[in-house]
């Protein structure tokens, strides 16, 4: 059976300069979801969300916008302005664990909502022609707030709903609940998107073979953890390429470049990068010595020179 990869927006990480850049140099993922689009009541798109999205910026790719927000105005106002640059799909983030979002009744925090829910998702169809995908949780306190959920989701022509299988008060901490899942799969009409703990290729397999109706697979932490993972899913391998750490080698330093030339001094390139080795690391054997030797580095100078001697290490 053939299948879809995706990768699944992550805020902070998952922006052009690496999209582009994992595009070019591991492959394997068929669309990317751009990180969302926050409003917070102005009706101002940040000029950070908007270098992220411009056409030039991702020539290369499908990519898919998306919006966080419990507002119909926002939400209109969103779709109206990806419209405008060549955008035909809107995806909207119900999914988002983080507590500063869910307190203010956004990303997982909504989905214990229907009526708001339905609200918003009447508006944006009777408003505007733009296709209309979502990413969620299971629900923000409990699995069952997904499942009250899918009534209202049912009464629109959705593109698809990408489900991470966990509840976002669990934040990232503990499994996934394949049984909650399992339960979505035949309470709803709507193609469902399976996310969650796919790190391997065995874990994938797992996935596909638990729940073989799914052929479209998000990868969110394990793309960065291991960008090598969605093309050996591809090509049904565990064999990293012979030159493996020479192609992340360079996958690096042209992250590093970019991000060093639109970021201002040296904390945050040191700050950003930083966040991406917490992932990184976990490709190599000794992910905590790894990661303590990036957060070591006080310097430009320093920093090239763990990084230097992490990966002459791995080879």
């Amino acid at each position: 059976m053939s299948f879809t990869l995706l990768s699944s927006p992550l805020q902070g990480f998952t922006d052009f300069r690496f999209r582009n850049a994992f595009h070019h140099y591991f492959g394997g993922i068929d669309t990317f979801y751009a990180p969302y689009i926050r409003l917070d009541g102005k009706m101002v798109v940040k000029n950070s969300y908007q270098r992220d999205l411009l056409p030039e910026h991702n020539n290369t790719l499908e990519v898919i916008p998306q919006v966080i927000t419990n507002d119909a105005d926002e939400f209109l106002f969103v779709a109206k302005y990806v419209q405008e640059l060549g955008y035909k799909e809107l995806n909207w983030n119900l999914g988002c664990p983080y507590p500063m979002v869910t307190k203010r009744g956004m990303g997982s925090g909504l989905i214990c909502d229907p009526a708001k829910i339905d609200n918003i998702l009447e508006r944006a169809h009777s408003e505007t022609d733009i296709l209309v995908s979502m990413k969620m949780r299971m629900g923000y306190e409990n699995s069952n707030e997904i499942l009250d959920a899918f009534p209202i989701l049912d009464k629109y022509p959705l593109k698809n709903i990408a489900i991470h299988a966990r509840i976002g008060k669990q934040l990232y901490k503990g499994g996934v609940d394949l049984d909650a899942f399992e339960r979505c799969v035949t309470s709803t009409k709507h193609k469902l998107y399976y996310n969650g703990d796919i790190t391997s290729v065995e874990a994938f397999k797992n996935m596909q073979e638990r729940f073989p109706s799914i052929d479209h697979f998000m990868i969110g932490r394990g793309l960065i953890a291991d960008p090598f993972l969605p093309s050996m899913i591809k090509k049904d391998t565990t064999e990293y390429p012979k030159d493996r750490w020479k192609i992340f080698s360079e996958f690096h330093d042209t992250i590093y470049e970019q991000y060093d030339a639109a970021l201002s001094g040296p904390t945050p390139i040191k700050m950003k990068m930083q966040g991406f080795w917490s992932y990184f690391s976990e490709s190599f054997s000794n992910p905590q010595k790894t990661f303590k030797k990036i957060k070591k580095a006080n310097n430009p100078k320093a920093y090239k020179l763990a990084v230097s001697e992490i990966l002459k290490s791995a080879q």
